[in-house]
């Protein structure tokens, strides 16, 4: 069993040039690598093997970024199964006094598997407040409709 705090993970980037698409913001396709990227970092520190992507839940676009932002990166685990991790992503620009703004949320689904690419256990989660149980729920939840969906072909 672990703690969500003990697998919990925070980067940072700079928008740069190669970052923007052609409206002059952050292109969606950086920003999901990064998610993607930190996802399996969090994932990684939760099982202590080595993981894969299994889904991407929920990605929720809600404000740009522009060349210059700094970009700060929050993720955590909020569910856990046999051998899957959802993991959540938040993401925000930082002025350079401190404040942040959201502009995405992301749940991912990460899933530990062995050298032969087979789903192997993880600990479970020790959830130790009311955000992390609603956290908790609202995954449970998820889980079953991405069940759902794949039993409909999607």
């Amino acid at each position: 069993m672990k703690k969500v705090s003990e697998s919990a993970t925070q980067q940072q980037y700079l928008v740069r040039p190669t970052h923007i698409n052609h409206y002059g913001r952050l292109f969606g396709g950086q920003l999901l690598y990064w998610i993607d990227e930190l996802a399996g970092i969090v994932a990684i520190r939760h099982s202590g093997a080595t993981v894969t992507t299994a889904a991407i839940d929920n990605l929720q676009f809600k404000a740009p970024a522009y060349e210059g932002d700094m970009i700060v990166m929050i993720g955590q685990v909020t569910y856990v199964g046999r051998s899957s991790m959802e993991v959540r992503v938040d993401t925000y620009t930082e002025t350079a006094d401190g404040e942040r703004k959201i502009i995405n949320r992301a749940y991912i689904d990460m899933v530990a598997i062995n050298e032969d690419g087979q789903p192997i256990p993880v600990p479970g989660l020790i959830i130790e407040t009311p955000e992390q149980q609603a956290e908790w729920e609202a995954a449970a939840k998820r889980k079953a409709l991405r069940k759902q969906r794949r039993q409909e072909g999607f």
